[in-house]
């Protein structure tokens, strides 16, 4: 039987969901998590996870690579017109899959107690300093604090009139898994006019390849097959492992109107966690370490909170934005240009070249979008 009321309720069952109701539970407050779809599920995502998390993870109770979690030390990228340069990662990382990473997280958090909902929220109600939130089943339920991690986008970022949401975003991510050969170190990151993809080894030896690209640029083809053919197989990096490998999706996931526009850290007096909070260019590879690492954030100041140390609603949304833009603002800017110069297709290969005589920078870039590693 569903409570009616619980210290927190969690919109969103992805990474950063899943954490702060793991966190939360382990300080003993009661937590409702509500994610739409069922566990295990595969999602489109790079799958590639910065080591500075890696403490809080050990924290929460989770290592990665009891699960088979691969790690990576090496970086290579290439451009469309096949100029290559590789990199050792400053800080390193590892590969593990969406479908086990976030199953593995939530029967850790349904060991902590965490009550998990298959459900869809469709209202959420603040009112007399709580938060009522009403379900498609016609569940309703009381909490004192609600954070939203329901991702890149949601019917609740319509119903809070969020700017970003009355945009066109033109951006669509393709994902597949496939069996063969490719270094378990290395996350290669391979440029292709209008995209760029995304390829690491995760648990099970399978390749995770995942694409963003312009949708304008792909709905000029007739379909995934006929855009691979003609565009994303211009770079050789790319024909390659997909002309050798072996498919392990039916076929592609896909997902559409990926948005990079700034987000509000707080809507509605929800503390926004993960996606909901902002995204991170792909082309950065950290988007899954910053949805972790702003697990811990709101669930720190939740905590603070409800234990009194922060005294008033004003104060916790006031220092979690402030925390928010101090850990993540920088991070976004760097990658928002990072992103606009290796767009400009014919810049692209001139940014290798220079980077290929200057190699120390490469470094020095990868550390200006991930954080140190997280002290607990």
């Amino acid at each position: 039987m569903t409570p009616k009321a619980v210290d927190v309720v969690v919109i969103g069952g992805g990474l950063a969901g899943l954490c702060c109701a793991i966190h939360l539970a382990k300080h003993q407050f009661t937590v409702i998590l509500i994610e739409k779809n069922k566990y295990p599920k595969h999602k489109v995502c790079g799958e590639y996870v910065s080591n500075e998390v890696l403490p809080y993870l050990e924290y929460l109770g989770f290592n990665p690579f009891e699960c088979g979690a691969k790690r990576i030390s090496k970086f290579e990228l290439t451009t469309h017109n096949n100029k290559k340069i590789e990199a050792n990662l400053p800080l390193g990382g590892f590969g593990m899959s969406r479908y086990q990473m976030d199953f593995q997280l939530y029967k850790l958090a349904l060991s902590l107690g965490v009550l998990i909902l298959q459900d869809t929220v469709v209202d959420t109600i603040f009112q007399n300093n709580a938060y009522q939130i009403k379900t498609k089943s016609n569940k309703s339920i009381t909490s004192k604090i609600t954070i939203g991690a329901f991702g890149k986008r949601s019917n609740l970022d319509a119903k809070f009139n969020r700017d970003f949401i009355k945009k066109k975003s033109p951006y669509l991510g393709v994902k597949i898994h496939v069996s063969g050969n490719f270094p378990e170190d290395k996350v290669a990151l391979h440029n292709f006019k209008g995209g760029y993809c995304g390829v690491s080894k995760v648990e099970n030896n399978h390749i995770n390849l995942c694409y963003i690209t312009n949708y304008e640029a792909f709905k000029r083809h007739k379909d995934i097959q006929a855009f691979q053919d003609a565009v994303v197989f211009q770079n050789s990096a790319l024909k390659h492992i997909f002309k050798n490998t072996n498919l392990v999706f039916k076929k592609p996931l896909t997902i559409s109107q990926i948005s990079f526009e700034t987000k509000n850290p707080v809507e509605n007096h929800m503390l926004m966690c993960g996606d909901s909070a902002g995204m991170i260019h792909p082309l950065c590879g950290n988007g899954m370490g910053m949805a972790i690492r702003s697990a811990k954030m709101a669930s720190e100041s939740v905590i603070d909170f409800l234990n009194g140390v922060i005294v008033s609603r004003a104060q916790l949304e006031k220092t979690y934005t402030k925390t928010w833009h101090k850990t993540f603002g920088f991070r976004l800017k760097v990658g928002h240009s990072i992103a606009y110069l290796f767009r400009q297709d014919w810049l692209a290969p001139k940014l290798l070249v220079f980077l290929r005589a200057f190699p120390f920078l490469v470094p020095k870039i990868i550390k200006m979008t991930h954080g140190k590693p997280i002290k607990m």
